[in-house]
């Protein structure tokens, strides 16, 4: 959905394609690593192992009649690489050729990225005597996944070890006490582990042996994460709902939905799913019955992480090694 700004802004479509990338300056990326239609690059095997960087080759299209024809004046096409990750951002100014389009090049050095990066278009103007003002940006960012085989954007929950006290991420570092946070905010929902929380955390989570007592705390622990990040999942993707002109709520897209449409039958169970979803916002903006629904969502996630099953299995299998000890 388009922001509302109180001025000029253009109407038409912006569209930003990559047409090559580059890597070190001399081989290219092969193309079943780029996805036009998934908008993302596959970055992980770019037959390098140790590359550096990677030079994007981008063009732009922009409404060009809207452009000659509107009341803004020193326009700037600005492409910029961003990850919230690690706050990196390289931007590129596209120049507009003789024949309306727009070229440049932005470089990925990949010291400054750790898991996916976004690729927008920004067009700015001096609007009403006003420099730098936002006239149109691209509906859908591109995304280059450092870690992806494939160019795949919509993926399962990404699993990070990061060290929260003195690792690279210092946005973690409030939560150096915690084995682990989910972080919902991104195009695909991330477990962070902490890897300076517990001595022998990351290796029991890891482990698939050891004894009944290991195997139930991995289980019950894996369980308990799966838990959290479902709960955060469903707080995201109903906290920020589109609505349409009558202000019913939408369904969103990608994992927001997938979460939405596994959750909200138990949640709020014997709703259609389009009422359970007003139900819920309403509930949410409104504040009744709110708190009350709690209840049912923690429910719901220990549901679908399946952590009553694992403590049951996991009591069974304890008290069987006891009796076994005991003869």
């Amino acid at each position: 959905m388009k922001s509302v700004y109180p001025y000029p802004t253009l109407f038409g479509d912006i569209d930003l394609d990559v047409l090559s990338i580059s890597v070190d300056g001399t081989s290219s990326l092969p193309f079943s690593h780029v996805s036009k239609p998934e908008r993302t690059v596959a970055l992980h095997q770019a037959g390098r192992e140790n590359w550096e960087y990677c030079t994007l080759r981008l063009q732009a299209a922009l409404p060009e009649a809207e452009i000659s024809g509107g009341t803004w004046t020193d326009l700037v096409c600005l492409a910029a690489l961003t990850e919230k990750a690690t706050n990196a951002r390289t931007t590129t100014v596209l120049r507009r050729t003789a024949d309306g389009v727009w070229n440049g090049d932005i470089d990925l050095h990949r010291d400054r990225h750790l898991n996916r990066a976004a690729l927008g278009l920004t067009v700015v103007a001096t609007v009403d005597g006003v420099p730098g003002r936002v006239i149109g940006t691209t509906e859908q960012d591109w995304y280059l996944d450092l870690k992806g085989a494939a160019p795949v954007r919509q993926r399962e929950i990404e699993i990070v070890q990061e060290d929260f006290r003195e690792g690279p991420l210092e946005w973690l570092r409030p939560y150096k006490d915690a084995p682990w946070i989910v972080e919902t905010a991104g195009d695909i929902p991330t477990v962070y582990l902490n890897t300076a929380s517990t001595e022998g955390f990351i290796e029991l989570l890891n482990g698939s042996g050891g004894s009944a007592a290991e195997k139930v705390l991995r289980d019950v622990t894996t369980g308990q994460i799966a838990q959290d990040a479902w709960i955060a999942m469903f707080h995201t993707a109903v906290g920020d709902l589109d609505a349409d002109e009558d202000g019913t709520p939408v369904m969103p897209t990608g994992w927001r939905e997938a979460v939405l449409r596994v959750m909200l039958p138990d949640v709020l169970p014997g709703r259609p799913l389009t009422d359970a979803l007003y139900d819920i916002e309403e509930r949410r903006t409104k504040g009744f019955g709110w708190s009350e629904l709690q209840t049912n969502i923690q429910y719901a996630a220990g549901k679908r992480s399946r952590l009553a099953r694992k403590v049951a299995d996991g009591v069974r299998a304890v008290d069987r090694a006891d009796r076994s000890e005991a003869r």
